[in-house]
């Protein structure tokens, strides 16, 4: 049996030891752990807010922040709002499956997986987005100065014909004649 001489002095300290006083000791070294850790993300700024500088640098750097937009008007919150939840969902459908190491495991690593897709499309619909919201409201401007915006109401003679295109592939798929279609 070969023994090993700094573990087992260890060993035999822990086991002599009070275990209320052992279990004191852990429990400090246990939060002196998470102060240090705690302290030193906040002093080297990791977190969600590093990570945005970062991914807004590097855009930055690739000539993506130098966008010039296209509109001469600022376009309404409401709009970028709904940018952002579009971006959100495409943020949240691209993110890994396999995340429980980074969010946690459940419902609630779930909960944190959306809130940082949430954050992130926020950001980037503030940031410019990626025109939704600019289109959208060009286009609600054009349809309110009466611009060359395509409108989707029908007149009668379009829903007729609309309607016969749909009568006749319903003919020709069920294999029904115009004799039965009438007699029907």
């Amino acid at each position: 049996m070969a023994i090993s001489p700094p573990s087992d002095l260890v060993l035999d300290v822990v086991r002599a030891a009070d275990p209320m006083v052992l279990a004191a000791a852990q429990e400090k070294l246990k939060t002196n752990r998470a102060a240090f850790a705690a302290t030193s993300l906040a002093e080297k700024g990791a977190g969600f807010g590093a990570a945005v500088e970062v991914l807004n640098s590097a855009a930055f750097d690739a000539g993506l922040g130098n966008v010039q937009k296209s509109s001469t008007a600022e376009t309404p919150k409401v709009y970028r709002d709904f940018e952002a939840v579009v971006l959100q969902n495409f943020v949240k459908t691209m993110m890994p499956e396999d995340t429980e190491s980074v969010y946690g495991k459940g419902n609630a690593g779930e909960i944190w997986k959306s809130m940082m897709a949430e954050q992130i499309g926020g950001t980037i619909a503030e940031s410019g987005g990626v025109g939704i919201a600019d289109q959208m409201y060009s286009e609600e401007l054009a349809r309110k100065r009466g611009g060359n915006v395509v409108n989707a109401a029908t007149d009668e003679t379009d829903r007729r014909v609309a309607f016969n295109m749909v009568t006749d592939l319903e003919r020709r798929t069920l294999g029904v004649s115009e004799a039965d279609a009438k007699t029907a």
